[in-house]
């Protein structure tokens, strides 16, 4: 062993040492190896920072952002709610419905990022089904990793390996070229997981994380303030007087109809309108409209002004069916506010603020419907309705208004809703692109990324939030442990160690070392970097064998994606032990088991489908 190959295993040791005990931090470990290895003279600056200047790098950050640009448009969520329905109230339908849900999606996305999403859906169906969450989050994180074995993009060390065999002039896989390894072993996973859901219920049902205080919401300020029967949906006829005008000429809150916003046909469906002083109503359009003094008949006062009343939708409850879009907040009335004393139309709320106070309450006491004249005092409680964006801004009124509860529905509004359509049609093409090799993979990303843009499902800082540099970080940083490992001897080292270990045995047999090898050092380093340090090793043993070095390389892939025997081998994992209530031996006791199966199933099918 030469004096600058053992100065590289020892920045080596370090760097894992680091990763192990988590100090500093994977990024920050990262950044000092791009220092230090330069300063060996084993590689030059420009080889250590050239990461950044990686295809392949460049590829996975721009992966984050169409991953996004699905999160943000409603795309993932609307799958996730689809499987709450579809699960009914069956255990084991939920599980195998999120395994599967959770690895398509995660074929398209960071799977980070779909445990994430999937979480509060999986304890929405916990509770529905009586189901324990120990049971369900394991599967779900199970099945996120398996996506990573379903399209080359899905993870970034299948974008790894095949990175090192471009750069050592060797056609990389395809799109589609680790699909029929990942396939046998998520259907292997499924039935695993449900017999293994029974041995992690059988401890504890419940999370051992204390439940957080329960966030109000729409539907209990609906009973507090006395809206129900209140709310209507009413179509403008052809004939209504009120179509052509604007709603400042007209008097409808002196009737005690107070619109609260417009339906009207867009492109692809329909948009909420504000109902402004300057807005002109059209024949067609749906008010969405609140009863706000006591009328004898209602449906008279509708037909008077040539209003269709229309079914609510879903059966929502005032207007709940519309939560992406419009709300409602409460607000104090301070001691030190202008409106005190003022009737709630004297405060001009609307004009001001672009919201309508639909409840009022004195204390305890809700105000009824009668709320037009009622007067402010110190102290009182407004409920305000309005879009989600002019609802927001009371967060830094000036001092009138203070906001005190948002519901627990802010949180879930999307950043970009009406636009899952354009989402997917923006992933289809990136897909396709990738699929027919029209562009280089990166060049394909990129398109996606501008196309999620150009339709407005992710904006520019939402994009830049979206990548996570953390990641980028690592792999830049790693990336040259390969180059001088190479100049070093240290993979042939490796290689020659490696053959040794597996002495006169079958092809097959070296395959099996190298995926026990690659998903142990998983154990204690981010998978990501163990690809990069195990591809070329992987290459140069096939090398050395004098035979095809696809096998090699893809059981290091595939192996680099059986992060299922610690909490700490993937951040999939990690996000599930506080909500699954896991402890470390509940990976180890499920986890090992299904990574044997994993190396026994890709040891067989990877020689059948990749020859030697």
């Amino acid at each position: 062993m030469n004096q600058d190959l053992l100065i590289v295993l020892l920045l080596l040791a370090a760097a894992i040492a680091m990763f192990v005990l988590n100090r500093p931090r994977m990024d920050a470990v990262a950044l000092i190896m791009i220092v230090m290895l330069p300063l060996t003279g084993v590689i030059t600056l420009g080889e250590a920072l050239a990461g950044f200047g990686d295809p392949s790098i460049v590829l996975i950050a721009a992966l984050f952002v169409v991953g996004e640009g699905l999160v943000r448009t409603g795309v993932a969520r609307r799958i996730a709610d689809w499987l709450g329905q579809a699960a009914g109230g069956s255990e084991a339908r939920a599980l195998v419905l999120i395994m599967l849900a959770s690895a398509i999606l995660g074929a398209c996305m960071s799977g980070t990022a779909v445990v994430a999403i999937f979480i509060p859906i999986v304890l929405r169906l916990c509770q529905a089904t009586g189901a324990a969450p120990r049971a369900l989050m394991m599967p779900l994180s199970a099945a996120a990793l398996l996506s990573g074995m379903l399209t080359l993009i899905a993870t970034a060390p299948n974008l790894m390996v095949n990175a090192e065999l471009v750069r050592q002039g060797l056609d990389g896989f395809g799109f589609f070229g680790i699909t029929p390894f990942g396939l046998p072993l998520l259907a292997l996973a499924i039935p695993y997981m449900l017999l293994a859901r029974r041995l992690l219920a059988g401890k504890s049902g419940q999370a051992a994380t204390r439940p957080e205080p329960r966030r109000a919401r729409l539907g209990d300020w609906i009973d507090l303030y006395d809206l129900p029967d209140r709310e209507y949906r009413l179509r403008v006829a052809e004939t209504s007087p009120l179509a052509g005008r604007q709603l400042g000429a007209l008097d409808l809150r002196a009737g005690g109809l107070n619109i609260l916003a417009i339906e009207r046909p867009h492109r692809f469906g329909q948009e909420l309108v504000r109902p402004g002083a300057q807005v002109e109503l059209l024949p067609g359009d749906v008010l969405l409209a609140d009863l706000q003094a006591q009328v004898t008949d209602p449906m008279m006062l509708f037909a008077g002004h040539g209003l269709e009343p229309l079914p609510l939708g879903n059966g929502s409850r005032y207007f709940t069916d519309r939560a992406q879009e419009i709300g409602m907040v409460e607000a104090l009335v301070p001691a030190e506010s202008s409106l005190v004393g003022q009737t709630i139309l004297q405060a001009r709320l609307r004009s001001e603020y672009g919201l309508t106070a639909i409840g009022l309450r004195h204390g305890q006491r809700a105000a009824g419907p009668d709320l037009l004249e009622q007067r402010l005092a110190v102290g009182d409680t407004l409920l305000l309705f309005g879009f989600w964006s002019d609802l927001a801004k009371l967060r830094g009124a000036n001092g009138d208004l203070v906001l005190l509860n948002l519901p627990a529905e802010f949180d879930e509004v999307l950043p970009a809703p009406g636009r899952a359509l354009a989402a997917v049609l923006c992933l289809v093409v990136t897909v396709a692109l990738m699929v027919t090799g029209i562009v280089p993979n990166a060049h394909a990303a990129l398109i996606g990324c501008l196309l999620m843009g150009l339709f407005g499902c992710i904006d520019l800082a939402s994009a830049y939030r979206a990548i996570s540099w953390k990641t980028i970080m690592l792999i830049v940083g790693m990336l040259p442990f390969s180059i001088a490992l190479q100049r070093t001897g240290g993979v042939d080292l490796a290689a020659a160690g490696l053959l040794s270990v597996a002495g006169e045995a079958s092809p097959r047999m070296v395959l099996a070392v190298l995926f026990a090898l690659t998903a142990t050092l998983g154990l204690f380093i981010s998978n990501t970097a163990t690809a990069v340090l195990m591809a070329p090793v992987a290459i140069a043993v096939a090398t050395d064998l004098g035979l095809s070095p696809y096998p090699f390389a893809m059981i290091v892939a595939l192996a680099a994606s059986t992060a299922f025997m610690t909490p700490v081998s993937s951040p999939v994992n990690t996000l599930v032990v506080a909500p699954g209530g896991y402890g470390f031996g509940d990976f180890l006791k499920v986890g090992v088991p299904f990574s044997i199966i994993c190396l026994i199933v890709s040891v067989l099918l990877v020689p059948l489908l990749l020859p030697f």
